[in-house]
C-alpha cells in the first residue's frame, strides 16, 4: 500500500488532498516560497495526527505540518513532503472562568479564541495583524509574540500545557492546567518555538486574564526616538504596568502606509517618530471621571502627554476619543505586514535588542547596511516596548552575495549589542544562515541533539531550524 493510498484509509479520500487539490497548501502566504507537497492529510483528532505519523515513519517519508501558514521564514516548505493540515482540529474545549483558562486544539484560530474568551469577560492576550487566520498550533510552534508582549509576554508566557504528537506516534499529554508542576522536566517547552521540528502540537491549555474594563490610546509625535523610553517607564509606574502596546513607526512608515494603504496622516504635521501606545485597566476606580470629566485612565496619559510637550520632549499627541478612533490607530499599525514584506530585493529581520539600545542600534546599522549598498533603503517598525525590531532593508538588486552581507551586518550590530537576531517569527528557512553565524554553538549542538533524540530519523519538519554545515 503506498502512502498515499494508506493517508486515505485513515482519513478517507476527502480528506487527503494531492495534485491540484493540493494547490492551496503549496506556498506560503506572501508567495515567496512555493513546493509541492506528496500529499497534504487532514486530521480530525490526535489519534489520526498518531496514525498518519506512524504511517510516515514507515515508508520513511518527512512530514511538515501546517496551521493558518501565515509565517514569515517559509518553515511550511514541504516539496515530496506529507503536509499535515490542523485547519479541522479547530475546537475550543472548554473555557474555564474562574480558574480563568482554555482548551482548545491546534487548529483553532487566534479570532475565535479571542471570541470564546470575550464570551466570559475574559481575553486571550495574543495579538496581531494575522488573527483572522493564524492558528494557535502555529503560534504556539513559533512562540508568536505580537503587540501585547510588553504586558503578556509571548506565547510561550500564555500556555500552561499541551498535547503532541510524538515522531514515532506516541501521544504525549501534559495539557495541565496548573500553574505549578514541579515533576521533573518542563516538556511543553521544548516544542514551543521548536516549529514542528520535534512533534506536532495538537491541543493546548492558555491562560486567560480579566477583560478590561476600558482602554486609553494615543499616537505621540517626537522629534527623538530616545524620548520614548522615559514615557513607557512612566506610565507603566503610574498604572500599575498597565501598557498593552508601545509602537514605533518611523516617519517613513507613515509615508509607505499612506502610499499603500490608502492611510491617514496622524496628526496635522507630519513626525519623524510616531508612538501608539495603548494602556487599559481591570479596576473600576479607574473609570471614575475627574472634575472636568475625564475618566481617570485617559486623564493619566493626558498629564503623562501634556508634561512631555510642555517639556518638548513630545511635540504631539492625539488620544482616541471613541473605539472607531482606537481602531484606526491600531489599523495603521497592523497594516505593516501588507505594506513591508513581500518585495523581492528586502532583507527583511526580526531582531531584539534591550529597550535603551533600540535608538542606537539604528543608529550603528544605518551607515554599515548604506555603506554596503549605497542605493538601497532601510524600513522598519518596531514593538518598541519589548525591544523588538523589524527592520528591513530594501537592497538596490536581488544579489544574493550583497543580501547576505546586509543580513551579516545587522547581525553584527545586534549581538555587539547583546540582542537576538530572531525575536518573534521563528527561524523556519530563511535565518538557518544566521543560526550558523550568530547561535551560541553549544547551545545549537544541544538543540541538534534534542533533535536527534526525539526525531532520529529527522522525519519531523525537515530542513528547518537546525543549520546544516552549508548554511551560512
Amino acid at each position: 500500500m503506498d502512502i498515499i493510498t494508506e493517508l486515505q484509509s485513515i482519513l478517507g479520500r476527502k480528506y487527503v488532498a494531492v495534485g491540484d487539490d493540493a494547490t492551496q497548501w503549496s506556498s506560503d502566504w506572501m508567495g515567496i516560497y512555493k513546493w509541492v507537497p506528496l500529499a497534504v492529510a487532514r486530521p480530525a483528532n490526535a489519534q489520526d495526527v498518531s496514525d498518519i505519523v506512524k504511517a510516515c515513519a514507515k515508508a520513511n517519508i518527512p512530514m511538515v505540518p501546517v496551521g493558518g501558514n501565515t509565517g514569515l521564514t517559509g518553515a511550511t516548505q514541504a516539496q515530496d513532503a506529507v503536509m499535515i493540515s490542523l485547519d479541522r482540529m479547530n475546537a475550543i474545549r472548554s473555557v474555564n472562568a474562574e480558574s480563568m483558562v482554555i482548551t482548545v486544539e491546534a487548529g483553532a484560530i487566534l479570532q475565535n479564541i479571542h471570541e470564546a474568551a470575550d464570551a466570559k469577560d475574559l481575553v486571550f492576550p495574543l495579538l496581531f495583524g494575522a488573527r483572522g487566520s493564524a492558528m494557535i498550533g502555529g503560534n504556539l510552534s513559533t512562540n508568536a509574540g505580537g503587540s501585547n508582549v510588553v504586558r503578556y509576554g509571548n506565547t510561550r508566557d500564555l500556555c500552561l500545557g499541551l498535547e503532541i504528537v510524538l515522531a514515532d506516534g506516541r501521544i504525549m499529554d501534559v495539557m495541565t492546567a496548573l500553574h505549578k508542576d514541579n515533576s521533573g522536566l518542563n516538556l511543553k517547552h521544548l516544542f514551543i518555538g521548536a516549529e514542528g521540528t520535534l512533534g506536532i502540537i495538537t491541543a493546548a491549555t492558555l491562560k486567560l486574564f480579566p477583560k478590561p474594563l476600558a482602554y486609553a490610546t494615543a499616537m505621540i509625535g517626537l522629534r527623538d526616538l530616545r524620548a520614548a523610553l522615559p514615557l513607557l517607564n512612566q506610565l507603566q509606574r503610574e498604572t500599575g504596568n498597565g501598557v498593552e502596546a508601545f509602537e514605533f513607526m518611523p516617519r517613513r512608515y507613515i509615508e509607505r502606509h499612506i502610499a499603500k494603504a490608502e492611510g491617514a496622516e496622524p496628526f496635522d504635521a507630519p513626525h519623524d517618530v510616531n508612538i501608539l501606545v495603548e494602556i487599559a485597566t481591570t479596576r473600576a476606580s479607574d473609570l471614575e471621571q475627574t472634575e472636568d470629566g475625564t475618566p481617570k485612565l485617559t486623564a493619566i496619559l493626558e498629564t503623562a502627554l501634556a508634561d512631555m510637550i510642555e517639556r518638548d520632549t513630545a511635540q504631539d499627541a492625539v488620544i482616541a476619543q471613541n473605539e472607531d478612533q482606537r481602531r484606526a490607530m491600531w489599523k495603521r499599525r497592523e497594516q505593516a505586514a501588507e505594506i513591508t514584506l513581500g518585495e523581492p530585493t528586502s532583507v527583511d529581520t526580526d531582531v531584539a535588542v534591550s529597550l535603551e539600545n533600540v535608538p542606537k542600534f539604528l543608529e550603528l546599522v544605518s551607515p554599515l547596511v548604506k555603506a554596503i549598498d549605497p542605493q538601497g533603503s532601510e524600513f522598519y517598525i518596531a514593538h518598541l516596548g519589548d525591544g523588538n525590531l523589524h527592520y528591513t532593508f530594501f537592497a538596490s538588486s536581488g544579489d544574493s552575495q550583497n543580501k547576505t552581507k546586509i543580513m551579516e551586518a545587522i547581525e553584527g550590530v545586534v549581538m555587539d549589542l547583546g540582542g537576538s537576531f530572531s525575536a518573534e517569527h521563528g527561524i523556519g528557512t530563511s535565518k538557518l544562515g544566521s543560526m550558523s553565524r550568530r547561535k551560541n554553538p553549544v547551545a545549537l549542538d544541544v538543540m541538534k541533539k534534542i533533535k536527534a533524540a526525539l526525531d532520529p530519523s529527522d522525519l519531523m519538519n525537515p530542513g528547518k531550524v537546525y543549520p546544516d554545515t552549508t548554511d551560512g
